[in-house]
């Protein structure tokens, strides 16, 4: 049976996006899957994932994550412009990579908020899609996917909020936000 790659986006305003890709990204490494998680704005902070990711990497190097961005574009001293660059070498790693055919699992982290931000192009993240090898599975994540990857995905999930512990003036906790 040929193996057909599906194109997955995580989307909406509740949490649980990047949770719910890197636990596929966990269920496909232990059927044997090659994964890359790619992080388009994430990076400057050790997160819970980047430890998980990485003592699964010591096990068996089939896995491996890359924070390319440089945190959240509203916060602290980083640049429009520098985010920007940080995001477009973070697209020119997944272009590589897609077409590497070293991976069976990718994941672009973050790239929907990439893409509303104008860090890159909304053409260059569809061209992601047109270079995609037709086994390779791709997950896309991220609030405010645009409508044209919406088209084109074979999946689309929606996380909606509908209560959170902020809103009670809970901050966000480490093994469960972050």
């Amino acid at each position: 049976m040929k193996k057909q790659g599906l194109v997955i986006v995580h989307t909406g305003n509740g949490k649980g996006k990047t949770t719910a890709a890197l636990g596929l990204a966990i269920r496909a490494w232990g059927d044997g899957f090659r994964v890359l998680i790619l992080q388009f704005i994430k990076g400057g902070c050790t997160y819970g994932e980047l430890k998980t990711i990485e003592t699964l990497k010591n096990v068996d190097d089939r896995i491996e994550i890359d924070q390319g961005g440089l945190g959240f574009t509203n916060k602290g001293p980083t640049t429009q412009e520098e985010h920007k660059a940080a995001a477009q070498e973070t697209l020119k790693r997944a272009k590589e990579e897609i077409q590497s055919g070293k991976w069976d699992l990718i994941i672009l982290d973050e790239i929907n908020y990439a893409v509303k931000y104008e860090l890159i192009a909304e053409q260059d993240m569809l061209e992601l899609l047109d270079m995609r090898p037709e086994e390779l599975h791709l997950v896309m994540t991220g609030r405010d996917a645009c409508d044209s990857l919406i088209e084109r995905a074979d999946l689309v999930t929606e996380m909606k909020e509908i209560k959170h512990p902020y809103q009670k003036g809970i901050k966000a906790q480490k093994g469960i936000e972050f």
